[in-house]
């Protein structure tokens, strides 16, 4: 709506969004009110609709402001700005009751918040998908299956073929992906060094539906036992991993003939 009353006023003369950082904040509204009442403006006129800085730059708004408006464009743009405005309000009367829904889970919605990546609009994205009781799942691999984080199993004559994904739940399945992609920014964290090794070996694309199904299968542990996250769970997995990582590479230095002596 925001872009078919910007192409509108600009069809008609009106380019000051060029000039605003946000075309529907206070400045640019009280533009848009007075364009709805007069069709047309004035330096006086606009010296009043604009707010603190934007008064400095009155003058190249001016010129870009060099349009008129009929009764009946009026009309029109009453019509789209008054549908706008609608919109917001049903916007803000729907959050308001996602914030009203969302306190019977502070528990839960704190749980999810500890983990790097889910803030409070992932942790409800994800509640609202998934709820809170986890006793409809009997472990953390039906709960995958169910959002389709689950590789498929196609063999045939002992030869294992491509296997994809099912489609499961869309909603939650993207959003731990996105959570994915904040996570593996942080490369202090054992899940993002686990999603880089994924990564090298299987393509971006495998590692991000690898690292939303380890998250899902994380956040189920985390409702059912009541625990919030905690990174040093994860630091004899680390430790481990680090000795299977010497290893290999001491393997392939002997390989190449060198002799590798241990430090210490």
């Amino acid at each position: 709506q925001k872009n078919r009353i910007d192409k509108f006023l600009q069809s008609s003369g009106f380019r000051f969004t060029a000039f605003l950082s946000d075309a529907f904040g206070a400045s640019g509204r009280n533009i848009i009110r007075h364009l709805m009442e007069y069709g047309n403006i004035s330096r006086e006129a606009l010296d009043r609709c604009l707010k603190t800085q934007t008064r400095k730059r009155i003058d190249e708004i001016l010129i870009a402001l060099n349009g008129s408006l009929s009764e009946h464009q009026r009309g029109f743009l009453r019509m789209i700005f008054g549908h706008l405005e609608a919109l917001e309000q049903h916007r803000h009367t729907v959050e308001d009751a996602i914030t009203k829904e969302i306190t019977k889970h502070e528990e839960a919605l704190s749980l999810l918040c500890s983990i790097p990546g889910i803030d409070v609009t992932a942790a409800a994205a994800i509640i609202a998908e998934i709820g809170t009781d986890m006793s409809a799942f009997p472990d953390s691999q039906h709960i995958c299956s169910w959002a389709g984080l689950s590789p498929g199993n196609n063999e045939s004559a002992g030869k294992r073929k491509s296997a994809h994904i099912n489609k499961g739940n869309p909603y939650l399945k993207s959003m731990l992906c996105e959570v994915g992609w904040v996570i593996s920014g942080k490369r202090s964290l054992y899940l993002s060094g686990w999603y880089w090794r994924i990564k090298q070996r299987k393509g971006a694309k495998r590692a991000t539906i690898a690292l939303a199904r380890k998250l899902l299968a994380l956040i189920y542990t985390m409702l059912k036992t009541g625990s919030p996250y905690n990174e040093d769970c994860f630091e004899i997995r680390r430790k481990q991993s680090e000795r299977k990582r010497a290893s290999r590479m001491v393997n392939e230095l002997q390989k190449l003939g060198y002799f590798v002596v241990a430090p210490g």
